[in-house]
């Protein structure tokens, strides 16, 4: 697949999951890199960071992207030589695909020691580390039961539930709007992440606010489950996190719509839900209260936090 086919699909959403997206980047600038011959170190750079610029900007609330990114160019703008820098880029991208695997594993290990022997768990849309506590607590030998819900209007919950179906596990299938009801019944909430800022706020697939809205009001604890490159460094400058909206025939059909002049369909992709109402953050590193959020920006994505946006090298002048 060439780095435009994996942009196109990410885009697309043919490719979704914030730890998916994110290693899809790696793998095809990897590829990328390894199909460049022949060029001298400022081509080759120039080239690198092009394609770092177009993989960055096509989902512009995953923020796993532009920190994959980050994390995989650093070397090309410090190499002295084109074979550090082709060497320092394949590398960081072969080392993040393992550590992006490895994760969501060691995720699913400690989000298994919050959720105890009998508990009914919430979770919402299709987040391979919320998914990965869950089953993980299941293999442990845990009697649990999940209700999971429909995710609309791109239906992702289907793919959920045939997870947790496949893994043995008794869930119960609900729409959107039935969260609060069976909040009731529910003893822990876990859900993921596409991006978590500075303060612990936690942006996520539409819906996400409204659960953990209804958490709070029932004291049923709601618990995160995310890589630590979802965190996202630029919103230590203040910068907030764009809230992507999709095509509206995803919600209605073009020949529906069209008899409807009047009306115009709204479809946010992620909303945000404070960081109050977030009781732990599940992280490959540890649990963490929302607080300590900076802590993982700063220790954990090599972002310069004196210098973020220059380090940042396909970000757009202020």
């Amino acid at each position: 697949m060439t780095l435009e086919e994996t942009a196109t699909r990410i885009k697309r959403m043919e490719i979704r999951g914030a730890g998916r997206i994110a290693r899809a980047a790696a793998k095809a600038l990897l590829d990328y890199s390894e199909s460049i011959n022949d060029l001298d170190q400022k081509s080759y750079i120039d080239r690198m960071l092009r394609a770092s610029d177009l993989l960055a900007g096509v989902r512009p609330t995953a923020v796993s992207l532009p920190n994959a990114v980050n994390i995989i160019s650093k070397p090309l703008l410090k190499a002295e030589t084109l074979q550090d820098a082709k060497e320092g880029l394949e590398d960081r991208a072969r080392a993040f695909i393992t550590h992006s695997e490895h994760a969501v594993t060691r995720i699913g290990e400690i989000g298994a020691r919050h959720i105890r022997d009998g508990d009914v768990v919430m979770t919402h849309c299709n987040s391979e580390a919320a998914l990965q506590c869950i089953v993980t607590a299941h293999h442990q030998g845990m009697d649990i039961e999940v209700y999971a819900t429909e995710v609309r209007p791109r239906n992702q919950g289907h793919i959920t539930i045939k997870t947790l179906s496949d893994a043995g596990i008794r869930t119960n299938f609900i729409v959107d709007s039935a969260a609060r009801y069976f909040m009731k019944e529910v003893d822990i909430c876990i859900t993921g992440a596409d991006a978590i800022t500075v303060n612990g706020a936690v942006i996520n697939k539409i819906g996400t606010s409204q659960i953990a809205l209804a958490a709070k009001e029932a004291r049923v604890n709601f618990l995160v489950a995310a890589e630590t490159y979802k965190f996202a460094p630029r919103t230590i400058l203040g910068e907030r996190i764009l809230i992507e909206e999709r095509p509206a025939d995803e919600v209605l059909p073009d020949a529906i719509l069209t008899t409807l002049p009047h009306v115009t369909v709204r479809n946010p992709t992620f909303d945000i839900t404070p960081s109050e109402y977030v009781d732990l953050i599940i992280t490959e590193q540890g649990a963490i209260p929302p607080e300590m959020a900076y802590t993982i920006i700063k220790e954990h994505l090599q972002w310069d936090m004196d210098n973020l946006c220059t380090d940042y090298p396909y970000c757009e002048e202020e």
